[in-house]
């Protein structure tokens, strides 16, 4: 049942990212392809393309999928931030491109006051853009997001827009994090909940344009639009939620990959695997 993984650093180069999800024992990976807090980040090398290839070739069927930089916003009405912010993703869908990565996850980020209803058609119209400029066939995943501030993206509603208003509806899919849903409102604490959540999904956007999971439990309770993530089976969502999820056989395919705290010797993932792992009824 899926590919549970986590999201690894690549301190020191981004192949050593393969070294530590195999040390964890993760079957799938997500990736920062440079650092997220930098807008002017240095081109991939060839040296480190092919060295990331090299690696990815020992990893027998791993998906990986790369994480946009946070500084992107690409719903807002601030010009010198939209110019940066498109020219900073179009630059990341081509480095997907480079390095082999089919996917790439991307927060719908803020509309900053001017209304969910303008953030919607400015983020749209603007990932439109870097995807036109970018060389690259990369598959764009919209996260789900849990509601704080002026963020868009915490209504199952709010994506069906943006993927139905993109002139490249059909590259636009979605990763679905379980503590953002969670704290935006949607209930996955039981199997009716999970059910009645998952069957909403369905009914707004389409069950089959899940292709991602970010596996957090969550530190607030439902409804409270706060993005804290947590260990698994020590949030709110608890343990049951999570079994619920790792059961379901329409993703019995789909890669799943932590976004919970670490240690440095990345024994917090190797134990939120173990957990997950243990979770999955033979």
């Amino acid at each position: 049942m899926a590919y549970l993984g986590a999201h690894e650093s690549v301190s020191g180069g981004l192949h050593l990212a393969f070294e530590r999800i195999h040390s964890v024992g993760g079957e799938s990976l997500q990736i920062f392809t440079r650092n997220q807090r930098q807008w002017n980040p240095a081109p991939l090398s060839p040296e480190e393309q092919e060295s990331f290839k090299r690696e990815w070739q020992n990893c027998s069927n791993m998906e990986v999928a790369s994480h946009g930089s946070y500084l992107v916003n690409l719903a807002t009405v601030k010009e010198d931030l939209l110019k940066k912010s498109i020219e900073a993703f179009a630059l990341e869908l081509e480095r997907c491109q480079q390095l082999g990565i089919s996917k790439a996850v991307l927060h719908p980020g803020s509309h900053g006051g001017a209304g969910v209803d303008k953030g919607i058609e400015q983020f749209t119209a603007n990932l439109d853009k870097a995807i036109a400029k970018a060389h690259s066939d990369t598959r764009i995943l919209v996260e789900t997001t849990a509601g704080q501030g002026t963020g868009l993206g915490s209504t199952f509603e709010e994506i069906a827009a943006i993927i139905s208003l993109s002139k490249y509806s059909d590259r636009i899919a979605v990763c679905v994090d379980t503590c953002h849903i969670f704290s935006a409102g949607y209930d996955i604490r039981t199997q009716d909940a999970y059910d009645q959540t998952m069957a909403t999904f369905d009914t707004v956007i389409g069950i089959n344009k899940i292709e991602f999971f970010h596996l957090n439990d969550s530190k607030k309770e439902l409804g409270s639009r706060v993005d804290r993530h947590t260990h698994i089976g020590e949030g709110f969502i608890g343990l049951e939620g999570f079994r619920c999820l790792m059961n379901d056989p329409r993703f019995a395919e789909c890669s799943m990959t932590l976004e919970t705290p670490k240690d440095k010797d990345l024994a917090d993932d190797r134990k939120n695997l173990q957990i997950l792992n243990g979770l999955i009824k033979n």
